[in-house]
């Protein structure tokens, strides 16, 4: 009984979370400089964002190649959040 794995390197990832991950990641203005679409310039904001990119299958391509293109910088970002651990010193100093 094997688990069926998908090879989609998106599956699982709603679009939502790619935008929030962008978002937190480069911020509105360095994403509108990467994907040239106005709803990441004017007035950006997930809604309105996630509203244009499901109808508009060209953007949300741009978006999800970016997200993909990310994924090792997230997990560089994630790491930073290690460094920022309280415990992590007193646990250096006990070794």
């Amino acid at each position: 009984m094997a688990d069926h794995l998908s090879k989609d390197p998106l599956h699982g990832i709603t679009l939502e979370m790619q935008i929030n991950a962008l978002v937190a990641h480069y911020g509105w203005d360095k994403l509108g400089k990467l994907v040239n679409i106005n709803c990441f310039k004017s007035d950006p904001s997930v809604k309105s964002s996630l509203k244009f990119l499901r109808r508009t299958p060209w953007a949300r391509a741009e978006v999800e190649a970016l997200y993909l293109d990310s994924r090792e910088d997230f997990a560089s970002d994630n790491d930073d959040d290690h460094n920022d651990d309280p415990w992590a010193n007193s646990r250096m100093k006990k070794s």
